[in-house]
Protein backbone atom coordinates (compact mmCIF):
# COMPACT_ATOMS: atom_id res chain seq x y z
CA UNK A 1 0.00 0.00 0.00
CA UNK A 2 1.80 2.93 -1.15
CA UNK A 3 1.49 6.11 1.30
CA UNK A 4 1.97 9.27 -0.75
CA UNK A 5 -0.13 12.01 -1.66
CA UNK A 6 0.63 15.11 -3.60
CA UNK A 7 -1.52 18.15 -4.77
CA UNK A 8 -1.04 19.15 -8.26
CA UNK A 9 -2.25 21.22 -10.36
CA UNK A 10 -5.49 24.31 -9.28
CA UNK A 11 -7.87 24.38 -7.05
CA UNK A 12 -10.66 25.47 -8.98
CA UNK A 13 -13.76 27.57 -8.01
CA UNK A 14 -16.77 26.52 -6.55
CA UNK A 15 -18.67 28.13 -9.63
CA UNK A 16 -17.02 25.72 -11.70
CA UNK A 17 -19.39 22.72 -11.74
CA UNK A 18 -22.68 24.55 -10.88
CA UNK A 19 -25.65 24.95 -13.26
CA UNK A 20 -27.14 27.90 -13.42
CA UNK A 21 -30.25 29.64 -15.30
CA UNK A 22 -30.57 32.58 -16.42
CA UNK A 23 -33.64 34.85 -14.97
CA UNK A 24 -35.04 37.30 -17.41
CA UNK A 25 -37.86 38.75 -16.53
CA UNK A 26 -41.37 37.54 -15.52
CA UNK A 27 -42.77 34.99 -17.70
CA UNK A 28 -39.99 34.28 -20.21
CA UNK A 29 -38.12 31.43 -21.09
CA UNK A 30 -35.37 30.45 -18.63
CA UNK A 31 -32.20 29.51 -20.18
CA UNK A 32 -29.00 27.61 -18.77
CA UNK A 33 -26.08 29.44 -18.18
CA UNK A 34 -23.08 28.41 -19.96
CA UNK A 35 -21.25 25.35 -18.49
CA UNK A 36 -17.25 26.19 -16.74
CA UNK A 37 -14.75 24.62 -18.17
CA UNK A 38 -13.88 20.87 -17.51
CA UNK A 39 -11.68 19.60 -14.96
CA UNK A 40 -8.87 18.12 -17.16
CA UNK A 41 -6.42 15.58 -16.30
CA UNK A 42 -2.99 17.39 -15.24
CA UNK A 43 0.36 17.20 -17.60
CA UNK A 44 2.03 14.43 -15.16
CA UNK A 45 -0.83 12.11 -15.96
CA UNK A 46 -0.94 12.69 -19.59
CA UNK A 47 2.43 11.80 -19.92
CA UNK A 48 1.83 8.19 -17.93
CA UNK A 49 -1.20 7.31 -20.73
CA UNK A 50 -2.57 4.21 -19.31
CA UNK A 51 -0.59 4.39 -16.06
CA UNK A 52 -2.84 7.51 -14.86
CA UNK A 53 -5.67 6.19 -13.60
CA UNK A 54 -8.16 8.96 -12.25
CA UNK A 55 -11.42 9.06 -10.34
CA UNK A 56 -13.54 11.40 -8.27
CA UNK A 57 -14.75 10.88 -4.56
CA UNK A 58 -17.75 12.96 -4.38
CA UNK A 59 -19.17 13.56 -0.81
CA UNK A 60 -21.52 15.11 1.33
CA UNK A 61 -22.41 15.34 5.32
CA UNK A 62 -24.48 16.07 7.96
CA UNK A 63 -27.69 15.51 5.13
CA UNK A 64 -29.97 16.17 8.62
CA UNK A 65 -33.74 15.51 6.97
CA UNK A 66 -32.63 17.84 4.02
CA UNK A 67 -34.36 15.91 0.97
CA UNK A 68 -36.39 18.50 -0.57
CA UNK A 69 -35.25 22.36 -1.23
CA UNK A 70 -35.44 25.56 1.21
CA UNK A 71 -38.71 27.50 1.16
CA UNK A 72 -36.17 29.98 -1.25
CA UNK A 73 -35.22 27.23 -3.74
CA UNK A 74 -31.49 26.48 -1.92
CA UNK A 75 -29.89 22.87 -1.64
CA UNK A 76 -32.03 20.02 -1.96
CA UNK A 77 -31.65 16.44 -3.53
CA UNK A 78 -33.12 17.59 -6.56
CA UNK A 79 -30.64 20.22 -7.63
CA UNK A 80 -28.35 18.14 -6.22
CA UNK A 81 -29.20 15.18 -8.66
CA UNK A 82 -28.78 17.55 -11.25
CA UNK A 83 -24.95 18.21 -10.21
CA UNK A 84 -24.46 14.67 -9.69
CA UNK A 85 -25.02 13.50 -13.37
CA UNK A 86 -22.69 16.43 -14.46
CA UNK A 87 -20.04 15.28 -12.96
CA UNK A 88 -20.28 11.92 -13.41
CA UNK A 89 -20.47 12.15 -17.35
CA UNK A 90 -17.70 14.33 -16.97
CA UNK A 91 -15.67 12.33 -15.43
CA UNK A 92 -16.66 8.99 -17.22
CA UNK A 93 -16.40 10.74 -20.81
CA UNK A 94 -12.84 11.41 -20.16
CA UNK A 95 -12.52 7.90 -18.58
CA UNK A 96 -12.49 8.12 -14.87
CA UNK A 97 -14.56 6.67 -12.05
CA UNK A 98 -17.08 8.41 -9.69
CA UNK A 99 -17.70 7.31 -5.87
CA UNK A 100 -19.95 9.00 -3.84
CA UNK A 101 -19.80 9.04 -0.21
CA UNK A 102 -21.67 10.48 2.73
CA UNK A 103 -20.20 11.53 6.11
CA UNK A 104 -23.78 10.30 7.75
CA UNK A 105 -26.16 12.09 10.53
CA UNK A 106 -29.48 11.45 7.78
CA UNK A 107 -31.94 11.71 10.15
CA UNK A 108 -33.09 14.24 12.52
CA UNK A 109 -33.51 18.24 11.49
CA UNK A 110 -36.33 18.67 9.05
CA UNK A 111 -40.75 17.13 10.20
CA UNK A 112 -41.53 16.93 6.83
CA UNK A 113 -38.32 13.82 7.23
CA UNK A 114 -38.33 13.22 11.11
CA UNK A 115 -42.29 12.03 10.85
CA UNK A 116 -41.50 9.90 8.47
CA UNK A 117 -38.27 8.43 9.35
CA UNK A 118 -36.28 9.47 7.08
CA UNK A 119 -37.51 7.45 4.15
CA UNK A 120 -37.53 10.11 1.77
CA UNK A 121 -34.00 11.06 2.43
CA UNK A 122 -32.69 6.96 2.21
CA UNK A 123 -35.17 6.76 -0.59
CA UNK A 124 -33.39 9.95 -2.34
CA UNK A 125 -29.75 8.48 -1.33
CA UNK A 126 -30.71 5.22 -3.26
CA UNK A 127 -31.84 7.42 -6.45
CA UNK A 128 -28.61 9.33 -6.23
CA UNK A 129 -26.21 6.97 -6.46
CA UNK A 130 -24.62 7.12 -3.10
CA UNK A 131 -22.08 3.73 -2.45
CA UNK A 132 -21.01 4.24 1.27
CA UNK A 133 -22.29 6.22 4.21
CA UNK A 134 -20.62 6.38 7.63
CA UNK A 135 -23.00 5.60 10.64
CA UNK A 136 -23.51 8.99 12.93
CA UNK A 137 -24.32 10.14 16.24
CA UNK A 138 -28.04 10.98 15.24
CA UNK A 139 -28.52 7.32 13.37
CA UNK A 140 -29.20 6.49 16.91
CA UNK A 141 -32.01 8.94 17.23
CA UNK A 142 -34.22 6.01 16.85
CA UNK A 143 -35.36 2.53 17.90
CA UNK A 144 -33.14 -0.29 16.68
CA UNK A 145 -36.31 -1.14 14.66
CA UNK A 146 -36.37 2.27 12.76
CA UNK A 147 -32.29 2.10 12.47
CA UNK A 148 -33.23 -1.55 10.55
CA UNK A 149 -35.64 -0.48 8.49
CA UNK A 150 -33.79 2.40 6.86
CA UNK A 151 -31.17 -0.19 6.80
CA UNK A 152 -33.05 -2.35 5.03
CA UNK A 153 -34.31 1.16 2.68
CA UNK A 154 -30.37 1.59 1.83
CA UNK A 155 -29.16 0.09 -0.89
CA UNK A 156 -25.35 0.79 0.09
CA UNK A 157 -23.48 -0.20 3.25
CA UNK A 158 -23.69 1.77 6.50
CA UNK A 159 -19.78 1.65 7.89
CA UNK A 160 -18.33 1.62 11.25
CA UNK A 161 -15.73 -0.47 12.95
CA UNK A 162 -15.74 0.80 16.38
CA UNK A 163 -19.12 -0.02 17.29
CA UNK A 164 -20.37 -3.31 18.87
CA UNK A 165 -23.12 -4.99 20.32
CA UNK A 166 -23.98 -8.53 22.00
CA UNK A 167 -24.55 -11.43 20.37
CA UNK A 168 -24.66 -14.44 21.95
CA UNK A 169 -22.16 -12.80 24.99
CA UNK A 170 -19.93 -11.95 22.33
CA UNK A 171 -19.37 -8.31 21.34
CA UNK A 172 -19.31 -8.04 17.31
CA UNK A 173 -19.81 -5.10 15.21
CA UNK A 174 -22.45 -3.73 14.82
CA UNK A 175 -22.13 -2.74 10.95
CA UNK A 176 -19.30 -3.41 8.49
CA UNK A 177 -16.56 -1.41 9.26
CA UNK A 178 -15.07 -1.64 5.64
CA UNK A 179 -15.80 -1.79 1.93
CA UNK A 180 -13.41 -2.63 -0.78
CA UNK A 181 -14.58 -0.97 -4.35
CA UNK A 182 -12.41 -1.97 -7.59
CA UNK A 183 -11.84 1.80 -8.42
CA UNK A 184 -9.86 2.05 -12.32
CA UNK A 185 -8.16 -1.42 -11.18
CA UNK A 186 -7.29 -0.43 -8.14
CA UNK A 187 -8.62 -1.83 -4.96
CA UNK A 188 -9.64 0.99 -2.78
CA UNK A 189 -10.72 0.51 0.58
CA UNK A 190 -13.24 2.55 2.61
CA UNK A 191 -13.16 2.60 6.05
CA UNK A 192 -15.95 3.99 8.15
CA UNK A 193 -16.09 5.35 11.80
CA UNK A 194 -17.73 7.13 14.37
CA UNK A 195 -17.55 9.25 16.99
CA UNK A 196 -16.96 7.87 20.07
CA UNK A 197 -19.12 10.69 21.79
CA UNK A 198 -22.19 8.75 20.72
CA UNK A 199 -22.65 7.05 24.01
CA UNK A 200 -22.66 10.04 25.87
CA UNK A 201 -24.98 12.58 23.21
CA UNK A 202 -27.05 9.83 22.16
CA UNK A 203 -30.16 8.37 23.27
CA UNK A 204 -29.55 5.99 26.44
CA UNK A 205 -32.37 4.13 25.34
CA UNK A 206 -31.72 3.24 21.89
CA UNK A 207 -27.24 3.34 23.10
CA UNK A 208 -27.44 1.14 25.90
CA UNK A 209 -26.26 -1.96 25.37
CA UNK A 210 -23.70 -1.34 22.71
CA UNK A 211 -20.24 -0.08 22.51
CA UNK A 212 -18.23 2.97 21.11
CA UNK A 213 -14.59 2.09 21.25
CA UNK A 214 -11.56 4.34 20.84
CA UNK A 215 -11.67 5.25 16.67
CA UNK A 216 -8.17 5.68 16.90
CA UNK A 217 -7.47 2.87 17.81
CA UNK A 218 -9.68 0.87 16.06
CA UNK A 219 -8.32 2.47 12.60
CA UNK A 220 -4.72 0.72 13.50
CA UNK A 221 -6.59 -2.64 13.65
CA UNK A 222 -8.85 -2.32 11.20
CA UNK A 223 -5.54 -1.58 8.61
CA UNK A 224 -3.52 -3.86 9.76
CA UNK A 225 -6.93 -6.12 8.93
CA UNK A 226 -7.22 -4.54 5.63
CA UNK A 227 -3.57 -5.20 4.44
CA UNK A 228 -3.22 -8.97 5.95
CA UNK A 229 -6.74 -9.63 4.08
CA UNK A 230 -7.39 -7.53 0.83
CA UNK A 231 -3.90 -5.62 0.35
CA UNK A 232 -5.72 -2.54 -0.94
CA UNK A 233 -3.94 -0.01 -2.94
CA UNK A 234 -5.48 3.07 -1.37
CA UNK A 235 -7.42 3.63 1.90
CA UNK A 236 -9.81 6.37 2.40
CA UNK A 237 -11.47 7.24 5.86
CA UNK A 238 -15.32 8.17 5.73
CA UNK A 239 -15.62 9.05 9.51
CA UNK A 240 -18.61 11.33 11.40
CA UNK A 241 -16.15 12.40 14.20
CA UNK A 242 -15.59 15.76 13.32
CA UNK A 243 -13.01 18.24 12.08
CA UNK A 244 -11.08 20.83 14.47
CA UNK A 245 -8.51 23.30 14.13
CA UNK A 246 -5.48 21.98 14.69
CA UNK A 247 -6.85 18.80 16.37
CA UNK A 248 -8.19 21.29 19.12
CA UNK A 249 -11.30 19.61 20.01
CA UNK A 250 -11.93 21.29 23.55
CA UNK A 251 -14.95 19.25 25.24
CA UNK A 252 -15.54 17.02 21.82
CA UNK A 253 -14.04 13.28 21.38
CA UNK A 254 -11.08 13.38 19.08
CA UNK A 255 -11.71 14.03 15.65
CA UNK A 256 -9.99 13.54 12.46
CA UNK A 257 -7.03 15.62 13.02
CA UNK A 258 -6.58 13.47 15.92
CA UNK A 259 -7.00 10.39 13.97
CA UNK A 260 -4.90 11.46 10.86
CA UNK A 261 -1.64 12.41 13.47
CA UNK A 262 -2.45 9.27 15.54
CA UNK A 263 -1.30 6.82 12.02
CA UNK A 264 1.53 6.16 10.64
CA UNK A 265 2.03 9.21 7.74
CA UNK A 266 -0.03 8.85 4.88
CA UNK A 267 -1.20 5.58 5.96
CA UNK A 268 -4.50 6.96 5.15
CA UNK A 269 -4.84 8.88 2.03
CA UNK A 270 -7.55 10.99 2.86
CA UNK A 271 -10.60 11.26 5.38
CA UNK A 272 -14.31 12.06 4.33
CA UNK A 273 -15.82 13.54 7.32
CA UNK A 274 -18.89 14.99 8.87
CA UNK A 275 -20.45 15.60 12.21
CA UNK A 276 -19.05 19.50 12.76
CA UNK A 277 -20.77 20.94 9.85
CA UNK A 278 -18.42 22.85 9.02
CA UNK A 279 -16.67 23.88 5.05
CA UNK A 280 -13.24 22.32 6.10
CA UNK A 281 -11.55 24.90 3.67
CA UNK A 282 -8.07 25.62 5.47
CA UNK A 283 -5.89 28.94 5.36
CA UNK A 284 -2.61 27.89 3.63
CA UNK A 285 -0.63 25.27 5.76
CA UNK A 286 -1.51 27.08 9.37
CA UNK A 287 -3.96 24.44 10.24
CA UNK A 288 -6.85 27.09 10.87
CA UNK A 289 -10.09 27.90 8.67
CA UNK A 290 -10.32 30.32 5.80
CA UNK A 291 -11.71 33.43 7.98
CA UNK A 292 -14.83 33.53 5.31
CA UNK A 293 -15.54 31.01 3.35
CA UNK A 294 -16.97 32.51 -0.07
CA UNK A 295 -18.89 30.62 -2.68
CA UNK A 296 -16.23 31.28 -6.06
CA UNK A 297 -13.35 31.47 -3.47
CA UNK A 298 -11.04 27.93 -4.12
CA UNK A 299 -11.33 25.66 -0.82
CA UNK A 300 -7.99 23.82 0.22
CA UNK A 301 -8.51 21.09 1.85
CA UNK A 302 -7.06 20.60 5.46
CA UNK A 303 -3.64 18.08 5.34
CA UNK A 304 -2.49 16.36 8.70
CA UNK A 305 0.58 14.15 8.58
CA UNK A 306 -0.13 13.07 5.11
CA UNK A 307 -3.75 12.61 5.22
CA UNK A 308 -5.88 14.97 3.17
CA UNK A 309 -9.10 15.66 5.23
CA UNK A 310 -12.44 17.07 3.70
CA UNK A 311 -16.16 18.35 4.77
CA UNK A 312 -19.32 19.52 2.75
CA UNK A 313 -20.87 21.44 5.33
CA UNK A 314 -23.91 20.33 6.25
CA UNK A 315 -27.69 19.78 4.66
CA UNK A 316 -26.33 19.11 1.08
CA UNK A 317 -25.70 22.93 0.48
CA UNK A 318 -22.38 21.54 -1.24
CA UNK A 319 -21.09 18.62 -2.80
CA UNK A 320 -17.30 18.16 -2.24
CA UNK A 321 -15.58 17.13 -5.33
CA UNK A 322 -12.15 15.79 -5.12
CA UNK A 323 -10.45 14.22 -8.69
CA UNK A 324 -7.47 12.13 -7.86
CA UNK A 325 -4.64 11.02 -10.47
CA UNK A 326 -2.70 7.32 -9.33
CA UNK A 327 0.24 7.21 -11.75
CA UNK A 328 3.99 6.64 -10.65
CA UNK A 329 2.65 4.36 -7.64
CA UNK A 330 1.66 7.44 -6.08
CA UNK A 331 -1.67 9.04 -5.81
CA UNK A 332 -1.79 12.61 -6.00
CA UNK A 333 -5.04 14.82 -5.22
CA UNK A 334 -5.73 17.04 -8.52
CA UNK A 335 -8.53 19.54 -7.96
CA UNK A 336 -10.40 19.96 -5.22
CA UNK A 337 -13.62 22.31 -4.34
CA UNK A 338 -16.83 22.40 -2.87
CA UNK A 339 -19.81 22.53 -5.61
CA UNK A 340 -22.34 24.91 -4.17
CA UNK A 341 -26.28 23.75 -4.46
CA UNK A 342 -27.84 26.66 -5.31
CA UNK A 343 -26.08 28.13 -2.07
CA UNK A 344 -23.50 30.29 -1.19
CA UNK A 345 -21.35 32.03 1.27
CA UNK A 346 -21.39 35.49 1.96
CA UNK A 347 -20.01 37.20 4.96
CA UNK A 348 -20.14 33.74 6.87
CA UNK A 349 -23.76 33.55 6.46
CA UNK A 350 -25.90 30.81 4.00
CA UNK A 351 -28.04 33.01 1.35
CA UNK A 352 -29.90 31.74 -2.03
CA UNK A 353 -27.59 31.84 -4.99
CA UNK A 354 -28.75 34.10 -7.83
CA UNK A 355 -27.42 31.13 -9.96
CA UNK A 356 -30.41 28.12 -9.98
CA UNK A 357 -29.16 24.44 -10.68
CA UNK A 358 -32.30 23.06 -12.50
CA UNK A 359 -33.95 20.66 -10.31
CA UNK A 360 -33.79 17.15 -11.48
CA UNK A 361 -37.37 16.26 -12.84
CA UNK A 362 -37.37 12.43 -11.78
CA UNK A 363 -35.79 12.88 -8.59
CA UNK A 364 -38.60 15.54 -8.01
CA UNK A 365 -41.65 13.29 -8.52
CA UNK A 366 -39.70 10.16 -6.41
CA UNK A 367 -39.70 12.71 -3.34
CA UNK A 368 -43.28 14.74 -3.60
CA UNK A 369 -44.75 12.86 -2.27
CA UNK A 370 -43.44 12.51 0.48
CA UNK A 371 -42.82 15.92 1.20
CA UNK A 372 -46.93 16.32 0.72
CA UNK A 373 -47.46 13.67 3.10
CA UNK A 374 -45.05 15.31 5.53
CA UNK A 375 -47.00 18.45 5.14
CA UNK A 376 -50.22 16.73 5.80
CA UNK A 377 -48.65 15.75 9.24
CA UNK A 378 -47.75 18.74 10.34
CA UNK A 379 -51.40 19.48 10.57
CA UNK A 380 -51.26 16.61 13.64
CA UNK A 381 -52.50 18.35 16.57
CA UNK A 382 -49.73 17.20 19.23
CA UNK A 383 -51.11 19.44 22.37
CA UNK A 384 -53.42 22.18 24.09
CA UNK A 385 -52.43 25.81 25.39
CA UNK A 386 -54.63 26.34 28.08
CA UNK A 387 -53.83 29.91 27.53
CA UNK A 388 -52.17 32.29 25.08
CA UNK A 389 -48.42 31.68 25.42
CA UNK A 390 -47.53 35.01 24.09
CA UNK A 391 -44.49 35.40 21.84
CA UNK A 392 -45.12 38.66 20.71
CA UNK A 393 -41.91 40.63 19.52
CA UNK A 394 -42.18 43.47 22.03
CA UNK A 395 -42.94 41.81 25.03
CA UNK A 396 -40.44 38.65 25.21
CA UNK A 397 -37.67 41.27 24.38
CA UNK A 398 -38.48 43.27 27.03
CA UNK A 399 -39.42 40.82 29.98
CA UNK A 400 -38.82 37.08 30.30
CA UNK A 401 -42.12 34.74 29.52
CA UNK A 402 -43.58 31.40 30.04
CA UNK A 403 -43.10 30.34 26.24
CA UNK A 404 -39.41 31.42 26.44
CA UNK A 405 -38.91 30.25 29.30
CA UNK A 406 -40.95 26.91 28.37
CA UNK A 407 -38.42 26.76 25.61
CA UNK A 408 -35.83 27.00 27.28
CA UNK A 409 -36.90 24.20 29.45
CA UNK A 410 -37.49 22.00 26.47
CA UNK A 411 -34.40 22.19 25.01
CA UNK A 412 -32.76 20.86 28.65
CA UNK A 413 -34.43 17.68 27.24
CA UNK A 414 -31.26 16.13 25.92
CA UNK A 415 -30.91 12.59 25.80
CA UNK A 416 -28.79 13.53 28.98
CA UNK A 417 -30.51 16.15 29.94
CA UNK A 418 -28.78 19.97 30.79
CA UNK A 419 -28.92 21.59 34.14
CA UNK A 420 -30.43 24.77 32.75
CA UNK A 421 -31.05 26.55 29.43
CA UNK A 422 -30.95 29.72 28.02
CA UNK A 423 -33.16 31.00 24.79
CA UNK A 424 -32.88 34.12 23.14
CA UNK A 425 -35.58 36.12 22.62
CA UNK A 426 -34.98 37.08 19.06
CA UNK A 427 -35.27 33.65 18.35
CA UNK A 428 -38.68 33.61 19.35
CA UNK A 429 -40.95 35.05 16.57
CA UNK A 430 -44.71 34.17 17.52
CA UNK A 431 -47.64 33.27 20.30
CA UNK A 432 -48.96 29.90 20.67
CA UNK A 433 -52.32 30.95 21.23
CA UNK A 434 -55.01 29.63 23.69
CA UNK A 435 -56.63 25.86 21.77
CA UNK A 436 -55.06 22.99 19.81
CA UNK A 437 -51.27 22.97 19.25
CA UNK A 438 -50.26 21.51 15.91
CA UNK A 439 -46.29 21.25 14.34
CA UNK A 440 -46.97 24.03 11.94
CA UNK A 441 -47.51 26.25 15.02
CA UNK A 442 -43.97 25.74 16.50
CA UNK A 443 -42.16 25.85 13.23
CA UNK A 444 -43.93 29.39 13.13
CA UNK A 445 -42.38 29.83 16.65
CA UNK A 446 -39.13 28.89 16.05
CA UNK A 447 -38.52 28.85 12.05
CA UNK A 448 -34.73 29.74 11.84
CA UNK A 449 -33.78 25.66 12.23
CA UNK A 450 -31.19 26.77 14.83
CA UNK A 451 -29.24 23.66 16.55
CA UNK A 452 -28.94 23.31 20.19
CA UNK A 453 -26.26 23.31 21.61
CA UNK A 454 -24.84 21.92 25.33
CA UNK A 455 -21.45 23.71 27.09
CA UNK A 456 -20.27 22.55 30.35
CA UNK A 457 -18.77 25.01 32.63
CA UNK A 458 -16.92 25.23 36.31
CA UNK A 459 -18.85 27.81 38.21
CA UNK A 460 -16.57 29.95 38.55
CA UNK A 461 -15.96 30.57 34.58
CA UNK A 462 -20.22 30.49 34.27
CA UNK A 463 -20.27 33.36 36.55
CA UNK A 464 -18.01 35.31 34.47
CA UNK A 465 -20.76 33.83 31.15
CA UNK A 466 -23.66 34.61 32.81
CA UNK A 467 -22.75 38.57 33.75
CA UNK A 468 -22.13 39.33 30.06
CA UNK A 469 -25.48 36.97 28.96
CA UNK A 470 -27.80 37.96 31.43
CA UNK A 471 -27.25 41.78 30.96
CA UNK A 472 -28.66 41.69 27.48
CA UNK A 473 -30.72 44.71 27.21
CA UNK A 474 -34.32 44.80 26.46
CA UNK A 475 -35.68 45.29 23.21
CA UNK A 476 -32.26 43.49 21.90
CA UNK A 477 -32.78 39.77 20.19
CA UNK A 478 -30.22 38.77 22.88
CA UNK A 479 -32.56 39.58 26.16
CA UNK A 480 -32.39 36.09 27.71
CA UNK A 481 -35.00 33.97 28.97
CA UNK A 482 -33.57 31.42 31.46
CA UNK A 483 -34.83 28.36 32.98
CA UNK A 484 -33.44 25.89 36.03
CA UNK A 485 -31.26 28.96 37.20
CA UNK A 486 -32.22 31.12 40.48
CA UNK A 487 -29.86 34.45 40.17
CA UNK A 488 -29.94 38.80 40.97
CA UNK A 489 -28.32 40.62 37.94
CA UNK A 490 -26.86 43.51 38.87
CA UNK A 491 -27.28 45.60 36.24
CA UNK A 492 -24.90 49.02 37.14
CA UNK A 493 -22.33 46.67 38.57
CA UNK A 494 -22.50 44.33 35.60
CA UNK A 495 -22.37 41.30 37.40
CA UNK A 496 -24.34 37.90 38.35
CA UNK A 497 -24.84 36.29 41.83
CA UNK A 498 -26.40 32.60 41.12
CA UNK A 499 -28.04 31.40 44.09
CA UNK A 500 -28.98 27.97 42.53
CA UNK A 501 -29.22 25.61 39.68
CA UNK A 502 -31.65 23.34 39.48
CA UNK A 503 -32.64 22.39 43.07
CA UNK A 504 -29.40 22.98 44.06
CA UNK A 505 -27.09 25.64 45.77
CA UNK A 506 -24.35 27.29 43.04
CA UNK A 507 -21.10 26.21 43.96
CA UNK A 508 -18.00 28.01 42.09
CA UNK A 509 -15.85 24.92 41.82
CA UNK A 510 -19.02 22.27 40.56
CA UNK A 511 -19.57 21.61 37.09
CA UNK A 512 -22.63 23.24 35.35
CA UNK A 513 -24.39 21.81 31.59
CA UNK A 514 -26.52 24.19 29.75
CA UNK A 515 -28.27 24.50 26.35
CA UNK A 516 -27.93 27.34 24.01
CA UNK A 517 -29.01 27.78 20.85
CA UNK A 518 -26.13 27.11 18.00
CA UNK A 519 -26.84 30.85 16.51
CA UNK A 520 -25.96 32.51 19.91
CA UNK A 521 -22.90 29.72 20.74
CA UNK A 522 -21.33 31.51 17.24
CA UNK A 523 -21.92 34.62 18.85
CA UNK A 524 -25.01 35.68 17.75
CA UNK A 525 -26.70 38.71 19.63
CA UNK A 526 -23.64 39.93 20.89
CA UNK A 527 -23.18 36.75 22.77
CA UNK A 528 -19.23 35.80 23.91
CA UNK A 529 -18.60 32.79 21.37
CA UNK A 530 -18.22 29.72 22.89
CA UNK A 531 -15.82 27.96 19.90
CA UNK A 532 -14.53 24.71 21.06
CA UNK A 533 -16.49 24.50 24.38
CA UNK A 534 -20.19 24.33 22.52
CA UNK A 535 -21.18 20.88 21.66
CA UNK A 536 -23.20 20.92 18.84
CA UNK A 537 -26.04 18.16 20.04
CA UNK A 538 -27.62 17.95 16.11
CA UNK A 539 -31.05 18.42 17.67
CA UNK A 540 -33.18 20.82 16.47
CA UNK A 541 -34.94 23.59 18.92
CA UNK A 542 -38.17 22.98 17.12
CA UNK A 543 -38.43 19.70 16.73
CA UNK A 544 -37.21 19.63 20.87
CA UNK A 545 -40.57 22.00 21.35
CA UNK A 546 -42.65 20.02 19.24
CA UNK A 547 -41.25 16.58 21.40
CA UNK A 548 -42.04 18.24 24.60
CA UNK A 549 -45.18 19.73 23.58
CA UNK A 550 -45.95 16.47 22.56
CA UNK A 551 -45.30 14.45 25.71
CA UNK A 552 -46.50 16.73 28.07
CA UNK A 553 -50.11 17.01 26.39
CA UNK A 554 -52.14 20.14 27.97
CA UNK A 555 -49.91 22.87 28.91
CA UNK A 556 -50.76 26.19 31.05
CA UNK A 557 -48.58 29.28 31.06
CA UNK A 558 -48.70 29.57 34.67
CA UNK A 559 -46.72 26.58 35.33
CA UNK A 560 -43.94 28.03 32.83
CA UNK A 561 -44.52 31.72 35.01
CA UNK A 562 -41.04 31.85 36.38
CA UNK A 563 -39.61 35.35 36.05
CA UNK A 564 -39.35 36.21 39.24
CA UNK A 565 -36.52 33.35 38.96
CA UNK A 566 -34.02 36.01 37.83
CA UNK A 567 -33.70 39.59 39.91
CA UNK A 568 -32.85 42.71 38.43
CA UNK A 569 -31.45 45.32 40.23
CA UNK A 570 -30.49 48.68 39.66
CA UNK A 571 -32.56 49.08 36.73
CA UNK A 572 -35.31 51.31 35.43
CA UNK A 573 -37.47 48.22 35.64
CA UNK A 574 -37.49 44.88 37.07
CA UNK A 575 -37.79 42.86 33.92
CA UNK A 576 -34.49 43.31 32.86
CA UNK A 577 -31.67 46.00 32.42
CA UNK A 578 -32.83 48.77 30.59
CA UNK A 579 -32.12 49.20 26.76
Amino acid sequence: MNTSLRLSGLLITGSAIALALALSGCNKKQEEAPKAPKVTASVACIAAGDNCKRFTLLHTNDHHGRFWHSENGGYGMAARKTILDQIRKEVVDQGGQVLLLSGGDINTGVPESDLQDAEPDFIGMNHLGYDAMAVGNHEFDNPSTVMDKQRGWSKFPWLSANIYRQVDGEWQRYFEPYKVFDVQGLKLAVVGLTTEHTAEIGNPEYVAGLKFTSAQAEAKDILAELEQQHQPDLVFGLTHMGHYENGKHGSNAPGDVSLARNLEPGQIQAIIGGHSQLPVCMEGDTGEYVKKYARDEPCKPDRQNGTWIMQAYEWGKFIGRADFEYYGGELHLAHYELVPVNTETKYGFMQHSSMHTPKDPETLELLRPYQRNGQVKLREEIGVAKANFIGDRKVVRSQATPLGIMIAHAQTQLPVPADFGIMNSGGIRTTIKKGPIRYRDVLEVLPFSNSVTVTEMKGAELKKYLSKVALMTQGSGGFAHFSGIKMTVDCKAKDVDISAVGDKPFKLEDNYRFTLPSYNAAGGNKYPKLKEQARDTGFIDADMLYQFIKKHGKLDPVDYDRAKDVRYINSRNANGCGG
